[in-house]
């Protein structure tokens, strides 16, 4: 093949075509892929068929769909007008595929020493860090992590590493529950066994959370979450929860004056400034600098990983349960 390429043709279909090869304009670099990372969300939703159609990105979501949006691979042809080299390894946010054009400007080396599994993370590490920034984690605080998924994993991660002195991690199965830091700061609870709020409760010495994270995805699991917090706390609508959430809102907003943030990717910076310097090219060199300097352990969290060739089959047993999986990647 030219340039094998996942699409889903349309909705349960998932193929491995051959696209032709792209070519890279001025300010573009060609990249041959060694390693790309499955959203087991936004993919998945695409694949299913039930990708909302008022998405803010209009035709996002539509068949044939070109998959994947985290790739870590070489660069082995640059424009004119690009600044980076032959040879150097970049991150950027470009399809499951065996080679891929990305504006130089958006690729994000990678270091020497960041495998390419570690460096394949940056996308979840880019929106879980927005996250956590604008939930303005500090320390001492308690944190609660609704969802121990891959995005409920950084989250609880870079709570701890923002500086919360407990972080509460919520799931419904135990199996990913047991992916969560094995550290008495960090405290498993599932709902079926537990009721989260009285585990909260007692872990903070009665003072409840200072913060909430919905990683879910569950619009049933919002109304829950709010009991957690203590008066005037924080909910980080950290996961894209489609779908209506039944709410009384005197009681769980107005009366405990608690405040609701939204934190997609997307409200990340386009460009750095003195007020807002966190692009996500500086989230990313963030992220690369904790795996270097040991300070986040990432690479035990894949759970899969598969030749190209095996990718639609992956991709059916995951759209069938992706309960077993965390992170999930195909080696180009």
């Amino acid at each position: 093949m030219t340039n094998p390429t996942v699409v889903f043709p349309e909705a349960r279909a998932v193929e491995l075509q051959d696209r032709d090869r792209p070519t890279p304009g001025g300010d573009e670099v060609l990249i041959e892929t060694d390693t790309t990372v499955v959203s087991t969300g936004t993919e998945l939703t695409v694949l299913s068929g039930e990708y909302p159609d008022h998405s803010v990105w209009d035709t996002y979501g539509e068949y044939p769909f070109v998959a994947g949006y985290t790739n870590v691979g070489t660069v082995v042809e640059a424009g004119d007008g690009a600044h980076l080299e032959p040879g150097t390894r970049v991150a950027s946010w470009t399809p499951h595929a065996a080679y891929v054009t990305a504006s130089a400007d958006d690729c994000v080396p990678v270091p020497d020493d960041v495998s390419d599994a570690e460096a394949a993370l940056f996308v979840i590490a880019q929106i879980v860090m927005n996250g956590i920034r604008r939930g303005r984690v500090t320390w001492g605080e308690t944190a609660v992590v609704y969802g121990a998924g891959i995005l409920g994993q950084f989250a609880t991660r870079l709570c701890q590493l923002a500086g919360a002195e407990t972080v509460i991690g919520v799931d419904l199965a135990q199996n990913r529950l047991d992916f969560l830091p094995d550290d008495p700061a960090v405290v498993a609870v599932d709902p079926d066994d537990e009721i989260p709020a009285k585990v909260v409760q007692t872990v903070s010495n009665g003072r409840f959370a200072d913060v909430c994270f919905e990683v879910t995805g569950n619009p049933d699991a919002i109304p829950e979450e709010f009991e957690v917090l203590r008066d005037q706390g924080r909910l980080v609508l950290l996961s894209s929860p489609h779908g209506e959430t039944t709410l009384d809102f005197h009681d769980s907003v107005n009366a405990p004056s608690t405040e609701i943030i939204g934190a997609h990717q997307l409200s990340h910076p386009s460009t750095a400034t003195v007020a807002d310097p966190w692009t996500k090219r500086r989230h990313a060199e963030l992220y690369f600098s904790y795996l270097r300097q040991g300070r986040l352990a990432v690479a035990d969290l894949f759970t899969h990983a598969v030749d190209p060739a095996d990718a639609p089959d992956l991709y059916r047993d995951l759209l069938d349960d992706r309960t077993q999986a965390m992170a999930v990647r195909i080696e180009w």
